[in-house]
């Protein structure tokens, strides 16, 4: 049996609150079944153009991506494993996109998919659709137990390397510019034009957002110790949009020189986040920049507004 998972889009997401976001879950998951795993490869022109033909006008660019991944595992596996993330465990939803993603790729795609409901309001735990699609599946409780386990350690600790990283990072001597988006763009290189790569060349020290730490007291280079704040001033409706603004809110008690917010073209829930987010660090004085992605970016361009913001941050 193949299952083929779509490199793009949910696969970057996890159900569970404060994930490590890099993509390792779901495949991991289901590893531990002892399923063959097909993953779609890194995004290329060739697979945004797949996406673009068959997405509607108004389809957000992440979204495009993702159904040009789809379109390549298309004949390649026995499923298609594409979840519908709808509540997390703090009851906060995802995207409308994903609610509906499982239902509009059976129209673009005669392979079986394979899909499962994670929403912690409906089910009151998230570990439920987990046992549905190994049942699904046909493997055995036992199995599916120990895969779960292995999954949520497998999580726990890349979220501590991670975290690791994070204060190598804030006490570098670097510009320390903040990159604040979705997983899916942040961790996807053609997507985001390589924007990571681009910045460290530049001589900037480079932190995504879902790096920085919560929920324990840090001590930073002048051994001042402070405590998480609770984003309480927003009625939150979006789980990513708590997220990032907690993690803002924690970044900046540490020395910050830029902040640079990236958007997938036509993302209404990032429309509403941007206000926040730029004012958040305009409030502090910080440089901000947002950049708009879509299957147009061009890398030269992208290069030229990195150069002129770092140098923005040296006068």
């Amino acid at each position: 049996m193949k299952i083929g998972i779509p490199r793009a889009l949910v696969y970057w997401k996890e159900p569970f609150s404060g994930g490590s976001h890099r993509g390792y879950f779901w495949k991991t998951f289901f590893e531990n079944l002892g399923v063959n795993i097909v993953l779609s490869p890194q995004t290329n022109k060739e697979i945004i153009e797949m996406g673009v033909k068959v997405a509607d006008p108004e389809t957000c660019f992440a979204t495009k991506v993702f159904l040009g991944h789809l379109q390549w595992l298309e004949g390649k596996v026995d499923y298609i494993f594409v979840p519908r993330l709808k509540t997390n465990e703090e009851k906060l939803e995802f995207c409308p996109r994903f609610f509906g993603l499982p239902d509009l790729v059976k129209i673009l795609v005669k392979t079986k998919i394979l899909t499962e409901g994670f929403d912690f309001r409906k089910n009151g735990s998230l570990e439920k659709p987990f046992w549905r699609l190994g049942k699904k599946l046909g493997f055995d409780q036992e199995k599916i137990k120990k895969a779960i386990e292995i999954t949520i350690s497998n999580e726990k600790k890349i979220k501590k390397e991670r975290e690791e990283d994070f204060f190598q990072k804030i006490n570098s001597k670097k510009p320390k510019i903040i990159l604040i988006s979705h997983p899916y763009n942040l961790y996807d290189d053609f997507v985001n034009v390589g924007i990571e790569k681009k910045l460290k060349d530049l001589g900037a020290e480079v932190i995504f957002i879902d790096e920085i730490p919560l929920n324990r007291s840090r001590t930073v280079s002048n051994q001042r110790t402070y405590q998480r704040l609770s984003a309480s001033t927003i009625k939150f409706h979006w789980e990513f949009g708590k997220e990032i603004m907690e993690k803002i809110e924690e970044i900046l008690k540490y020395p910050v020189s830029g902040v640079i917010e990236i958007s997938s073209f036509l993302c209404g829930c990032d429309a509403v986040l941007k206000e926040f987010v730029e004012k958040s660090f305009k409030e502090k004085k910080i440089p901000f920049l947002y950049l708009i992605i879509d299957e147009h970016a061009a890398d030269a361009g992208v290069q030229t507004r990195l150069e002129a913001f770092i140098d923005t941050l040296s006068r």
